[in-house]
């Protein structure tokens, strides 16, 4: 028998939901209010806290803190899939949105988790320094890319003063610190048999290159026991249903609700890709013969390529053309025997 301790995270709290007391409390998302926590929870359940286990969605940075308190203690947790979330949520009718609800609705969702599933978090080092390192080269990219366009507007304005060649300068370090990050990251997975096999894997599928590689290994490594519904909406990209209301009308959108460092990165190789891969050439183009927007088009091949890359790294496959041509062809004659 364990005790569900639901949490909700979000950038500066925690919502918690204590069962055994029937209590929301917020606390900080930090290591000083999470330990504070515990010992509370550890008088409410005394010998029983043995057996607590804390249920929160993987929010990413947001989580970290959680997720290595977790392991240091050897506290078992249920981190929850968001899409398994959003419809055990749907099963319980909760139609608001809150916080305080989330929390109590992780907190009940434990009973539906399998025993593998509950478990002390295994804190992966590379996969943690790839987080880190991940999340700067975004940091220089958009700070580079601000500078970039005040640079643009000077020189528009035929402004080449000190200020002017001071920034040139500064975008020009910035772009080299990004390109060492990368080598970083490519050193750090070389270093690693398996991990190396797997960018090598990642990267064959045309328009996918060293740094869209290593995002997208590390979105997979991140969540190994994902599948492919589960893999897609961990990276922000499934849709969401309209199911009531005056919002029936609306067009259906992605959720984003998964981290945005993927949808970022992966932007540059999907246009690359409509260009240069035939097979999501062919895939766009059909999309756009359909009269779909460029930007849900966009999308489409964006979601296939991640579905498609999640699929040679869980096979140990390099992409084949060939049977790929031969999977599409079978499931298009499957769907018209079927209409």
């Amino acid at each position: 028998m364990f005790h569900s301790i639901g949490i909700d995270v979000s950038k500066a709290t925690l919502q918690v939901y204590i069962p055994i007391k029937d209590e929301n409390i917020s606390i900080d998302n930090s290591i000083k209010a999470i330990k504070a926590l515990y010992s509370k929870l550890k008088k409410y359940y005394k010998k029983e806290s043995k057996d607590l286990v804390f249920v929160f969605e993987p929010t990413g940075t947001y989580s970290s803190v959680l997720k290595h308190f977790c392991a240091d203690k050897n506290i078992s947790a249920f981190i929850v899939n968001p899409r398994q979330s959003a419809n055990f949520a749907k099963a319980l009718d909760n139609r608001s949105k809150s916080d305080i609800i989330d929390a109590e609705m992780l907190s009940k969702m434990a009973m539906m988790a399998k025993s593998d599933e509950i478990a002390i978090p295994i804190i992966d080092e590379v996969q943690e320094t790839l987080r880190e390192m991940l999340t700067l080269y975004k940091l220089l990219q958009k700070q580079r890319t601000a500078l970039s366009n005040h640079l643009e507007a000077l020189e528009a304005k035929k402004r080449i003063t000190l200020i002017t060649k001071k920034i040139a300068k500064e975008v020009k370090r910035m772009k080299e610190q990004e390109e060492q990050l990368v080598d970083e990251m490519l050193e750090l997975i070389n270093a690693d048999d398996k991990l190396s096999r797997d960018l090598k894997n990642i990267t064959s599928f045309v328009g996918v290159g060293n740094l869209a590689g290593i995002a997208l290994l590390h979105l997979f490594i991140s969540y190994p026991h994902a599948n492919r519904q589960q893999i897609s909406a961990l990276s922000g990209l499934d849709p969401i249903e309209t199911t009531s209301g005056t919002s029936l009308n609306r067009r259906s959108r992605i959720s984003k609700r998964g981290n945005s460092i993927y949808r970022s990165i992966l932007f540059m190789p999907v246009l690359v890709s409509t260009r240069l891969n035939p097979h999501m050439k062919a895939f766009y183009d059909r999309l756009k013969a359909n009269n779909k927007h460029s930007t849900v088009a966009h999308i489409a091949v964006m979601r296939k390529m991640i579905l498609i890359t999640h699929s040679l790294y869980k096979t140990n496959q390099i992409f084949d053309s060939k049977l790929y041509e031969k999977r599409v062809a079978w499931y298009k004659e499957k769907n018209e025997n079927i209409t």
